[in-house]
């Protein structure tokens, strides 16, 4: 206690880095992590508070172990948990500048080991109760194995939140079923078990601390040192277990006063979780952030239950999604988001909802708001205008499809008299905003990198030219500012006739297939490709091939023919421009 009093007192006057040593016993790169321009007042007087708490209990922690015999298994025991102590104080910081997997395995073996001498070392004095402790026990083993999984990058076992919840509780649960066992047992004091009550609380009030406070940035270190202190309680615990295994029978009750102050320390730090859920009503929600978990799914309105879409609006109304500002600052609690969310869906133009942004404090009012955003708040306005939004997933998959469909069917085979040996027609999207064109490529060539961009520099040398083509790449441009084109492409084994009459342009390039495959990409899910299955060109296998593109504009839009046939040449042919 002195020692650590007294390099209190010194990192006081040494500096910001030595007051954390001191007070934290970890190293000052630490201290540079939570407070890197120094630390302000509340830091300071948190570690000042901190210090005379953490020595007081460091001395119960060292408190020289009761004098009396011990079996195998008890003397066993109580190297392990005194080990496990040493790790809570010391071991950690060597063990951790190994890979984390190793620190994940490192624990799963202790206290797998702890756990079963628990089983045989404690007095239950009930089979059904040494059972519900191997199932407490196992659960909590389940949470630290899972650990281990995710360092290995393999699916873990608390994949589903359920599943992680359980796992969560498995390891208070351990330590309850643990305390029941004690009593039960007789050989613990109340002080022992009074600290082991105490590291429950403490384990209960961690879980509030993390959710709300981990995600907040700037926090400062007075959160880390606070929890730091509370996490000594359930060192105290371990140590004072190892400490009373030989101890026979149980020391006499402590005082009424001291019992009552134990008491009401217990149910304090049990009822803090409580407390801390329960805001006066003025206080800001902030239910979902932009960095919530919750929010990395975007499901469509359709998809979601009406208790379910103001949470849906808020992820959006805060979202950061590329870096752009969120639409509604931090400091707005959910209430206030959501009323100017339904202000929004009223705004008869773009002038007005932004200035009920910019009133909201707004950092991109001028961009307004979307309606597949407010649709989330005012679905009976925005749906009205854009039934589209109200949509679930296989709702808005199926119209996809439909129109895709339907756009394909619109295209018809402009050479229908000769069949090639494969073939297909299909409506072919591009980007609205300009796009170079489709590709007809061989897409197991890994080789081609960078014949792209040579396609695209042929492409554009020549202002005339239509078909850029490169290796295992050709490039097909089009003629006007499309968003599609009618596609048909036919393979033939050998060279067809020059189909000229009817065909504004027509280009004759040399493409090869590395991998015994040419094909044109299909619309899967993207912006751009082909709205039907494109077959494999290449009927012939790997090797050299002639590829004759065929292009006209008229009452029907823009039509594409692509012809494919083996053949060695390497000339580019206009056969017609």
């Amino acid at each position: 206690m002195s020692l650590v009093l007294a390099g209190t007192v010194a990192g006081l006057v040494l500096g910001d880095a030595w007051l954390w040593v001191a007070v934290e016993w970890s190293p000052p790169a630490y201290a540079g992590f939570y407070a890197s321009g120094g630390f302000d007042t509340p830091t300071t007087v948190a570690l000042l508070v901190a210090a005379p708490v953490k020595a007081a209990l460091l001395w119960l922690i060292l408190r020289a172990p009761a004098p009396g015999p011990l079996d195998r298994r008890a003397r066993a025991l109580r190297r392990l948990l005194y080990l496990a102590v040493a790790h809570a104080l010391v071991l950690w910081y060597p063990i951790a500048l190994l890979p984390d997997v190793v620190g994940a395995v490192f624990q799963l073996a202790l206290w797998s080991a702890i756990d079963v001498l628990y089983l045989l070392v404690i007095r239950w004095r009930s089979r059904m109760l040494r059972a519900a402790a191997g199932v407490a026990f196992a659960v909590e083993l389940a949470g630290t194995a899972d650990e281990v999984l995710d360092e290995l990058d393999l699916p873990e076992l608390g994949s589903s939140e359920v599943a992680a919840a359980v796992l969560m509780l498995g390891g208070a649960a351990a330590i309850i079923i643990t305390l029941v066992g004690q009593r039960r047992d007789g050989r613990w004091s109340r002080g022992t078990q009074a600290a082991g009550w105490l590291s429950v609380g403490v384990y209960a009030l961690v879980i509030p601390f993390g959710v709300f406070f981990e995600g907040i940035p700037g926090g400062g270190p007075v959160l880390p040192v606070v929890m730091g202190v509370m996490a000594l309680v359930g060192t105290v615990w371990l140590a004072a277990t190892a400490r009373e295994l030989p101890v026979e029978d149980r020391p006499a009750d402590p005082p009424p006063a001291r019992r009552r102050v134990t008491r009401v320390a217990v149910a304090a730090v049990a009822m803090l979780p409580v407390i801390a859920l329960i805001h006066p009503e003025q206080t800001p929600h902030l239910t979902h952030t932009g960095w919530s978990p919750a929010c990395y799914d975007r499901p469509g309105f359709g998809d979601l239950k009406p208790a379910e879409r103001d949470a849906a609006f808020l992820c959006r109304a805060r979202s950061t999604d590329g870096g752009v500002p969120p639409m509604f600052p931090d400091g707005l609690s959910d209430q206030e988001v959501l009323a100017y969310g339904r202000v929004l869906c009223r705004a008869k133009d773009h002038d007005e909802q932004e200035a009920v942004l910019t009133r909201a404090g707004s950092a991109r009012a001028a961009w307004g708001a979307d309606p597949w955003d407010l649709v989330y708040v005012c679905p009976e306005i925005v749906g009205a205008a854009h039934p589209e939004l109200l949509r679930s997933a296989a709702e808005t998959e199926a119209a996809n499809d439909a129109h895709i469909a339907e756009m394909n069917a619109e295209c018809r085979d402009p050479w229908p008299r000769t069949k090639g040996v494969v073939q297909a027609t299909a409506r072919y999207f591009l980007f609205a905003d300009g796009d170079h064109g489709y590709l007809v490529h061989d897409p197991g060539d890994e080789s081609a990198e960078g014949e792209m961009d040579q396609a695209i520099d042929e492409l554009y040398d020549d202002g005339d030219a239509l078909v850029g083509a490169v290796g295992s790449t050709v490039l097909v441009g089009h003629v006007e500012d499309v968003t599609d084109l009618c596609l048909t492409v036919k393979a033939f084994r050998t060279a067809p006739p020059r189909r000229l009459a009817g065909w504004d342009q027509v280009t004759e390039v040399p493409v090869v297939s590395r991998s015994g495959r040419l094909t044109v990409p299909e619309l899967d899910g993207g912006d751009a490709g082909a709205g039907a299955p494109m077959p494999n060109l290449a009927i012939a296998g790997k090797g050299r091939y002639r590829l004759r593109v065929h292009v006209r504009v008229g009452d029907a839009g823009e039509e594409h023919l692509v012809v494919v046939f083996p053949g060695a040449s390497r000339k580019r042919l206009e056969l017609k421009s």
